[in-house]
């Protein structure tokens, strides 16, 4: 998302309207749920994907209708049994599509956009809303500076959800998709499995923390799409995180004792994921020394070892593929309570 509003502020800028596509709702078999996005302009889509086929080519043409008429619309496809046969689809179901037309040089879409960028480079939690009441008004919130444009919304905050939402009352018919955690994946040890991990999950929305005591794996030049990379001290690693419930956690430090080290600090915080890199002996060895330490099953049940889903994977790219699998499964199902 982030990536679509940089380009979608280009566009407008360059003097050029557009279209934002949305699926705001979609239930039954549908190829993408609400939240699924894609950009058009006068030559056709510019990108992202509302999950292809007819109704994405309908979804187009109905787009390059609101560019000529200058309105944003709704439209609804109740793709029965007949519909899916006739449109070639293997998918039916209900998808609500939201079509807001934006013109050339929109100076308040592009202010959203450029706090857009501002707010993601902060990692904020940050939803996106559609006034679809009045013509599909953009604004954005944030629990630490609230809404954006101030006074462009008045319903209450605590109706926003990880999940895409939409929102009617008296006077509004809002929807609101978070397009931004503050959650990072806080990974221990730089090793070649992480080497392969972070670029992966950056590319699915992760924001990753690559930490390692050693000055030749922490660095940069191995982690280029990292958020941040931090030589650390494993024995203290609070000196240079704080972990929040947001957050992911994945440990794959160079040995089991660091491994420990490291676990016995994180089950202290209230990190949402904990998945440690490791055989099963591995892993009976370490929760030993939790044990000893005082640590419960209870603690020891929020570490999910060996990380990754089991797709024998064997090599360090698919043992990155099998734990960036795991993570996308955890954050669909937190998402969706």
């Amino acid at each position: 998302m982030r990536q679509m509003l940089k380009t979608l502020s280009e566009y407008i800028r360059s003097g050029r309207p557009a279209v934002l596509v949305t699926v705001i709702a979609s239930s039954g078999a549908t190829p993408r749920g609400a939240g699924a996005r894609m950009l058009v302009g006068e030559e056709g889509r510019i990108c992202g994907t509302i999950g292809g086929g007819a109704v994405e080519y309908r979804s187009t043409g109905l787009a390059m209708e609101a560019l000529s008429t200058g309105h944003s619309h709704e439209h609804n496809f109740t793709l029965t049994k007949d519909d899916v046969q006739n449109l070639g689809m293997i998918c039916g179901g209900a998808v609500d599509v939201f079509f807001r037309y934006i013109a050339a040089g929109d100076k308040e879409v592009v202010a959203l956009c450029e706090e857009a960028q501002r707010l993601f480079s902060k990692g904020r939690d940050m939803w996106l809303l559609y006034d679809i009441s009045r013509g599909g008004t953009l604004g954005l919130y944030t629990k630490e500076e609230g809404f954006f444009p101030q006074g462009a919304f008045d319903f209450m905050p605590d109706m926003l959800s990880r999940h895409p939402v939409r929102i009617t009352g008296v006077g509004h018919d809002i929807y609101s998709e978070q397009i931004s955690s503050s959650g990072r994946v806080y990974v221990f040890g730089c090793g070649h499995v992480a080497q392969e991990l972070v670029p992966v999950l950056a590319h699915v929305g992760f924001p990753c923390v690559a930490l390692d005591d050693r000055p030749e794996f922490a660095d940069r030049a191995l982690f280029p799409t990292a958020h941040e990379v931090k030589r650390i001290d494993f024995a203290r690693i609070f000196d240079a995180v704080e972990i929040g419930p947001e957050d992911y956690v994945c440990v794959m430090t160079r040995g089991h004792a660091f491994d420990a080290v490291v676990q016995a600090q994180v089950l202290k915080t209230p990190a949402c994921y904990i998945g440690v890199i490791g055989s099963a002996a591995k892993k009976a060895g370490v929760f030993q020394r939790l044990y000893e330490q005082g640590f419960t099953t209870a603690d020891t049940d929020r570490i999910t070892s060996p990380i990754g889903l089991a797709i024998k994977a064997e090599t360090p790219a698919e043992i990155a593929i099998s734990i960036a699998g795991q993570l996308i499964e955890f954050r669909a199902r937190r998402n969706a309570q």
